[in-house]
């Protein structure tokens, strides 16, 4: 849970991020962009990540190269449409994740797992920073055998390179179902600059991924 972050910052004077949200309408198809021109879902491809507080694993994906939608949402619990509210008792068996709607001819798959890997801390069983719960999880859900093996190959070079101070403990399961979460917190990032957890959690870990990702962002990001 929040709770750890949510007291320093009650302490400082600042709100809660649940206090913090701030509605904004849906989105209903692709998020064009200066760069890229709106298109239609059904000539992208998909994948789902989940990476702890899916505000910030939203924003970092969004700043991909090739990247033209991500959605927030909920995934590899057997609760049937979840809230968030659900979701943040740890009860439900979902994670906090985003489904990312992407162009294969601009961006690779393997690309996503690199970028999947910048974005959190996936050595941290069942907890990102202050963010602690099942909920919070590391998480890759493949859809194809494909996929699977490139996960595996990743994880396993990354191990083997040490390129984490401890042994990664992210989560490989087929995907069943995606559930996005309500419209407050689609773009919360971006719609809620000045909220007490974006300052404080979110916007170190988002810039930290875009030198980590120099070179295959979008232009202006």
């Amino acid at each position: 849970m929040r709770l750890l972050l949510f007291a320093c910052i009650f302490l400082l004077g600042f709100t809660s991020c649940a206090q913090g949200r701030k509605e904004k309408q849906a989105a209903t198809s692709t998020k064009p962009t200066a760069q890229q021109p709106s298109v239609s879902r059904d000539s992208l491809s998909v994948a789902t990540f989940a990476g702890g507080c899916f505000w910030c694993t939203e924003e970092a994906a969004e700043k991909l190269k090739g990247v033209y939608d991500v959605v927030s949402g909920y995934t590899g619990g057997s609760t049937k449409n979840p809230t968030y509210e659900q979701v943040s008792t740890g009860l439900t068996g979902h994670a906090e994740a985003v489904q990312i709607y992407y162009d294969p001819k601009v961006i690779s798959y393997h690309t996503l797992l690199e970028a999947f890997f910048a974005a959190h801390d996936p050595t941290t069983l069942n907890r990102q920073g202050p963010d602690e719960g099942t909920q919070y999880r590391s998480a890759i859900f493949y859809r194809t055998p494909e996929e699977k093996a490139q996960i595996d190959a990743y994880i396993k070079q990354l191990n083997s390179t040490r390129a984490f101070q401890a042994p990664i403990v992210t989560q490989v399961v087929a995907f069943k179902a995606f559930y996005p979460a309500e419209e407050e917190h689609q773009d919360f990032y971006r719609n809620n600059p000045n909220n007490p957890y974006m300052r404080a959690v979110s916007t170190p870990k988002v810039e930290k991924f875009k030198k980590k990702m120099d070179g295959k962002l979008k232009d202006g990001e």
